[in-house]
Order: structure tokens, then sequence, then C-alpha cells
């Protein structure tokens, strides 16, 4: 696997910066190592910053261009402007309660950060937009794709059928359970949802919902990329909560658009 995972569908636009990080490349150590790019599990702060460093050289930025979020499992979403720049990176963000970015604002970076749980971007080539969101079963449950396209709409006149948009590695079905009251928030969903191996567990398959929900909003099938890559079958290479019983640091994924 390599250090930096990218997406062909988003590269094609030609109108964006973007990345999946993987463990490597970093600097930190033990369970964090090495490229960990939280503040708050525990990890040496230098040594975050000095990840965030190697990313930004990656993709032609500078740390102080990026703006993250701030995740709680919900589906709030922020309008990112200049005024934002560095936020949860270089200085203190002033907002919380924040799953999903977007912006029109060429420079910018758009963070936010996983462990199993769905990465989700999206680019409008067209009113040259771009989101970035996070998306847990919670998420999942409250539609947050969806809620991204509406939300880019509202802002930027952004149409789904115009939106180039890629499911990030997260946890597949197999290595998911979950319990009764989770899969039952996915009734709607029955081909993502089976038996799991246990009395009353079940198996969730949070990238096939996510699939699902795009396309029903409106997205082409031809402009949604979905690689299946599982972070707890690969959590060697990748961060994974279930995989190291929380013992771990975050994956982040980055998307920015660039400067004309």
């Amino acid at each position: 696997m390599n250090t930096f995972l990218t997406f062909p569908l988003l590269e094609q636009t030609g109108i964006v910066r973007h990345l999946f990080t993987t463990r490597q490349g970093g600097v930190s150590r033990g369970e964090f190592a090495t490229m960990n790019l939280s503040f708050t599990r525990g990890d040496d702060p230098a040594c975050v910053e000095e990840n965030y460093r190697r990313v930004a050289d990656a993709l032609g930025c500078r740390s102080e261009d990026m703006v993250a979020s701030h995740q709680t499992h919900t589906t709030n979403i922020r309008r990112v402007t200049t005024a934002d720049r560095g936020k949860g990176i270089v200085r203190p963000r002033d907002y919380e309660n924040i799953d999903g970015l977007i912006t029109d604002e060429p420079g910018l970076v758009l963070v936010t950060y996983f462990a199993d749980c769905v990465p989700l971007y999206f680019v409008d080539p067209v009113h040259r937009a771009i989101g970035l969101a996070h998306s847990g079963w919670r998420g999942t449950a409250g539609r947050m794709g969806e809620c991204m396209l509406r939300a880019m709409h509202e802002a930027f006149g952004t149409e789904p059928e115009e939106v180039c948009a890629v499911i990030g590695p997260c946890i597949c079905q197999d290595c998911y359970e979950v319990s009764a009251d989770v899969a039952e928030q996915f009734e709607n969903y029955s081909e993502a949802v089976r038996a799991g191996k246990e009395p009353g567990k079940y198996q969730l398959d949070l990238r096939a919902v996510n699939r699902r929900i795009l396309l029903d909003a409106g997205v082409a099938e031809e402009r949604l990329e979905s690689p299946r890559i599982c972070t707890c079958c690969n959590s060697t290479e990748l961060f994974s909560h279930r995989a190291s019983g929380g013992r771990r640091g975050n994956l982040a994924a980055f998307l920015g658009l660039k400067e004309d």
C-alpha cells in the first residue's frame, strides 16, 4: 500500500489536491506509529505537527492552509472560509460538533479523521466547490451524504448529477459487527445487513449504505468511486478502532481546491 492513497476520479477533475493517509510515512511511535494525525489521543504533539508538515509537503500546501472538522457523529456541516485557515491544526477551533466541511475557496484544505468510519469526498467541477465528511453509523443513519449534497446545493448551486464522489477506506461488512438496536436503524437497507456470528448480532455494510444514499440522492454511478479497502482487514497499514481495541492513532482525509 502506498504511503498516501489518491483516487483517480478526483484526480481526473484537475481542480483539486487530495489524499487519504495510511499508517506509513510519519514519525509517531508505539500505537500511533507512524502517521497519526490526532492531537487528542495521547501522541507527542511535536510528532503530530511533523506528520502534518509531511502531508502538507505531499499536497503542495502548508499546515496553515488546513481546516479540521470537530467530529462527534453528527450530520452538522460547516462552510469553511479563509477566516478558518489553520483551525484545528495550528490554532484552536471556534466551533464544535462538525462532521462535514464544504468550501468554494481555493487554497484551503479540508481535513476529516477516521479509524473505521466512512470518508466521503465531494467535488463539483461545475461550480468549483468541494466537500469532505465523516460518516460513522450514526452519520450514515442520518444520511450524511445526502446532507452534504443539500448543503453544497444551498451554498454553491451544486447539482448531485454534476458531483464526483468518493467513498474512502472504511471497515467492511465482515469486520463490522453491530447490535440489534444499531441494525434496526438500517431496516430500509436490507441488502447491507445480515445475521452476525452470534445471536442478536448483525454485520453492517456501511460502504454499501453510503453508496445507496449517494445514488438515491442523484449522484451518477459513473461519478461515484468506492474502492473496497477495509481499515480493519488492513490494520497494519491503516488505523482501525475495531482491530486495535481503541489503542490507535487517526487516519485523515484531505481535500482542497487548487488555486488558479
